[in-house]
């Protein structure tokens, strides 16, 4: 597990990355905050909130595990799942 690449996932980090993705305040980024519902994100900016994640991360997200990073949470956690199982 390399625990460097974990250890540099930072939850408030990536909340100010999602912010800044979605163009929304960072105030409005909560936890559990669905982006889609609650701050209006469209499936184009889903797609960018992805990518951003994937060039941030150096991780690659399937096309199912696409649509399930809707809150900071779900964002956090399925990030942190890749880190942990990188070589």
């Amino acid at each position: 597990m390399p625990i460097d690449a974990v250890a540099g996932l930072d939850r408030e980090h990536l909340r100010h990355l999602l912010a800044e993705t979605i163009d929304a305040d960072v105030a409005d980024v909560g936890d559990d905050t669905d982006f889609v519902h609650t701050l209006g994100v469209d499936s184009l900016m889903a797609l960018e909130v992805v990518v951003v994640l994937e060039r941030t991360y150096g991780v690659k997200f399937t096309e199912a595990e696409m649509s399930t990073v809707r809150t900071l949470d779900s964002a956090y956690e399925t990030v942190r799942g890749k880190l942990v199982r990188l070589p």
